[in-house]
């Protein structure tokens, strides 16, 4: 009997163990990911009002002949950096969201809750309504930089600020970041709506329009900016995984194994600040990309941040592009805003979300 159950008890840790290692589902939902973002991906290239064809433009490159001036100019210089800025802000609000929830350990964290969202919108509305007042020179020199210039500055400011409320004798608290986001997230949604107030009938126009959020006003300068910035930052996130993973079993365990819990917290909360900040400088708000797009991988291939911050790149990066797609085509040949259809996608699974965790939301 005694070798029986000496026996027994590895194989059950061993189908246990195979039970909960969800390594080999992550790896083949990175591989199917990829294969869904190159597809979306052409296919966003041969989705637009103007009937301009993909496959005719590579025809004739394969056969010798010239692309006409207009096909060159829709495909190279308007669908082709709006499909990479919805690749890099798609990624970039997803890998947020994803560490968001690593830091506060809550699927319904998202970027917002440190303060980006609210500040890039108040960022904006400084620019569009008080913009004028500034001296023709400079109007004429920031150009369309202005708005995510200061939308990005915007971000930043506010970040910073709730990341000095929230440290104290060196530690962050998460808790009260959160609470001294939703705060500052108030007040700077007081001064959005005096700023709004004395706004007129095309500033108000703007404002609607910047708040829904749209890649169609993608150029390559904005991406050449923009991107590198976002590129850094999802670049470093995932040195944050094992800190991620650890953090899981609350800050102090995670000090015990040796993570350097504050400085992970700093650039988690940087890293999120810069790629969500640069994101929404140039595209507008686009909302539950951060909050979705996380909580559904880890429902699919489970909470390893290894696997999980890769993953939701390439599936935020492919819905955001989705979204594009069915925004361009809806109501073409005018577009609806992206931010819109990712509402109209995402609501829904989001009050999924609420209900599925609401035994953790009652106090």
């Amino acid at each position: 009997m005694v070798a029986v159950s000496m026996e027994a008890a590895p194989a059950r840790v061993r189908r246990q163990a195979e039970a909960g290692d969800r390594r080999g589902r992550a790896r083949l939902a990175m591989l199917m990911l990829l294969v869904l973002l190159a597809v979306t991906s052409v296919a966003s290239l041969g989705t637009g009002a103007s009937g301009t064809s993909l496959w005719a433009a590579l025809g004739r490159v394969l056969t010798g002949q010239e692309i006409g001036a207009r096909e060159a100019l829709i495909l190279f210089d308007i669908r082709l950096p709006r499909l990479v800025t919805g690749l890099l802000v798609g990624a970039a609000l997803a890998v947020s969201g994803a560490v968001m929830q690593g830091l506060f350990r809550n699927p319904l964290a998202d970027p917002g809750l440190v303060g980006i969202s609210s500040g890039a919108g108040l960022g904006a509305i400084l620019a569009i309504v008080l913009g004028g007042l500034l001296p023709l020179a400079v109007q004429q020199a920031l150009s369309y930089w202005l708005l995510p210039a200061a939308a990005f500055l915007g971000g930043w400011v506010t970040t910073l600020l709730l990341y000095r409320l929230s440290t104290r004798n060196g530690r962050t608290s998460v808790a009260v970041m959160l609470l001294g986001g939703i705060a500052l997230g108030a007040l700077v949604g007081a001064v959005q709506g005096i700023l709004v107030y004395k706004a007129d009938d095309a500033q108000l126009r703007d404002l609607t329009f910047w708040g829904l959020g749209s890649v169609a006003g993608a150029t390559w300068s904005k991406v050449l900016i923009a991107g590198p910035l976002i590129v850094l930052t999802l670049a470093a996130t995932p040195f944050l995984a094992r800190a991620l993973n650890a953090l899981a079993l609350g800050e102090a365990p995670a000090a015990h194994l040796g993570i350097p819990v504050q400085r992970m917290k700093n650039i988690a909360i940087l890293a999120v600040a810069g790629a969500t900040g640069a994101s929404v400088a140039i595209t507008g708000g686009i909302g539950f990309i951060g909050i979705v797009v996380p909580h559904l991988l880890r429902l699919a291939i489970g909470p390893d941040h290894r696997y999980l911050l890769p993953n939701a790149a390439l599936l935020g990066a492919t819905l955001l592009i989705v979204a594009d797609m069915i925004s361009r085509s809806v109501i073409a040949p005018a577009e609806l805003p992206i931010g819109i259809v990712t509402a109209v996608l995402g609501g829904p699974f989001f009050l999924w979300i609420l209900l599925r965790n609401r035994s953790l939301l009652d106090m």
